[in-house]
């Protein structure tokens, strides 16, 4: 099946583009679509604890099942900001 996978802040860096046309097998979870990418980009490794997922625009647990078409996008922690007022 297809996954468009989006990528940002530090992962984008990581992997080097910010969106990959990605193809799994029938039935695969956000968690093993990231390890795939982990194997394919290993500078990946170092995000995977801290990453949220979202699943067409959801955020959405590792366990959840993909299916074909799905956009899954991996988002790193947010942090900054300013402490002025």
């Amino acid at each position: 099946m297809h996954i468009d996978v989006l990528l940002f802040a530090s992962v984008r860096d990581a992997v080097g583009q910010r969106r990959l046309a990605v193809a799994t097998p029938e039935g695969d979870t956000v968690e093993q679509l990231l390890q795939r990418l982990v194997s394919d980009y290993p500078k990946l490794a170092g995000h995977t604890g801290t990453l949220m997922a979202a699943v067409n625009q959801e955020y959405a647990p590792r366990a959840t099942v993909l299916h074909d078409g799905d956009e899954v996008a991996f988002i790193p922690p947010v942090s900054g900001g300013s402490d002025a007022l």
